[in-house]
């Protein structure tokens, strides 16, 4: 009998030690799986250990700076090519690529200093250049137009295809191309900064630049 009872006892502890290991499980608790960030509007983000630094795995989406002051958004062609403040644009204001894409910023949002939530910061030209240049690895697996060449999202970065507002108010590439600003300017001072692009169609990155004016997706890891 007490045999009996004591497999029962062992039997029901196993389960719940199966149980709890199930939940952390599906709470996404493995070595470098972060513990997530919210911005100023109460946007969560999913965040990821990548190398030696904690990124967010999503495009920033925030219409504040971090002190709780707007972001200008919403502007018309002249005004987007014309400002040298910061501002926000949403491809072609369509609500449905603000949430799977985030918000395109101009570069004078991205060097206010406070655009990302406290306790991070824009990714700079130095933690970009950790990531590689392998693009394949860097873009989702799902949600780029077809051929998605070498998409793996090994790292776990989630690159997706937010597309670009030229300085010119034009947007393109929604779907095919990423465009993610750094923090770098090009040959200060200039009206041209850096950023890295992503193709649907190839497996590696670029580097290039791009007017200041010019909007783009933004992902920012932590201090």
């Amino acid at each position: 009998m007490m045999q009996h009872i004591k497999m029962i006892s062992s039997g029901f502890m196993l389960l719940c030690m199966l149980f709890l290991f199930s939940c952390k499980k599906d709470k996404g608790d493995s070595p470098d799986r972060g513990e997530g960030v919210r911005d100023i509007d109460g946007n969560r983000y999913d965040t990821m250990t990548i190398g030696t630094k904690v990124w967010m795995t999503e495009n920033l989406k925030t219409t504040k700076y971090n002190d709780g002051t707007p972001i200008p958004g919403g502007l018309s062609d002249e005004a987007w090519r014309t400002t040298k403040k910061g501002a926000y644009a949403i491809y072609d204001n369509n609500a449905a690529n603000d949430a799977t894409y985030g918000k395109l910023y101009n570069w004078y949002a991205v060097t206010s200093g406070k655009l990302a939530p406290k306790g991070w910061h824009v990714a700079t030209d130095d933690d970009w250049a950790e990531l590689g240049r392998g693009g394949g690895a860097l873009k989702a697996t799902t949600g780029w137009n077809s051929p998605n060449t070498g998409a793996t999202n090994s790292i776990g970065f989630s690159a997706l295809p937010g597309g670009i507002r030229f300085w010119s108010g034009v947007y393109y590439g929604i779907g095919t191309h990423a465009y993610f600003w750094t923090l770098q300017e090009y040959i200060p001072p200039s009206d041209y900064a850096w950023y890295l692009e992503l193709f649907h169609d190839q497996a590696t990155s670029y580097k290039t630049m791009d007017y200041k004016m010019s909007g783009m997706s933004v992902r920012c890891v932590k201090d």
